[in-house]
């Protein structure tokens, strides 16, 4: 029974983590939306979250190991959901964004060459606009609620695992 569940946590890691990358670069490269630095470091969390996945996979004869990496992806899986909640919240004004989501750009003391140059280095998207909205919640929100459950179920997937062993 450990050694299926680990797989079963292994290929559920694995899956989350694809199934969002998936989504991210389909809406980028399909769809058209381009994201802007938020939404880009949304991303990295569940590459972390495959490569512990496989790891996972790669141990699935080792419940404990299995387990401890299980909780890693779920912590990775909370920071996702923070970023995301520090997104949603530069999208509703209700705090400033980060440095990286502002343009610089102020035109009346630069010349034609200076704003070329800065408009190559300006984020091409703002944190604060919402690039898609479905029932009143933006894909910011939509990743919040996604990278929270995947969360706690990887979590309660762990500590299944750390009991298995008892």
């Amino acid at each position: 029974m450990p050694a299926t569940l680990s797989i079963r946590a292994a290929l559920f890691l694995i899956a989350v983590g694809a199934l969002s990358l998936g989504a991210a670069f389909g809406s980028q490269y399909l769809g058209g939306l381009q994201p802007c630095v938020l939404c880009i470091y949304q991303r990295y969390p569940y590459g972390v979250v495959i490569g512990l996945g496989l790891l996972a996979l790669l141990a699935w004869r080792q419940p404990t190991v299995a387990a401890g990496l299980t909780l890693l992806a779920a912590i990775a899986l909370f920071v996702d959901a923070g970023i995301a909640a520090f997104h949603v919240g530069v999208e509703e004004q209700w705090w400033e964004g980060l440095k990286a989501c502002e343009s610089t750009i102020d035109p009346t003391s630069m010349t034609i060459e200076e704003i070329a140059e800065a408009l190559k280095q300006a984020p091409p998207v703002p944190c604060d606009q919402k690039a898609f909205v479905l029932f009143g919640i933006s894909m910011a929100g939509y990743n919040f609620l996604y990278a929270s459950m995947a969360g706690i179920i990887a979590t309660v997937l762990a500590f299944h695992l750390f009991r298995s062993q008892r």
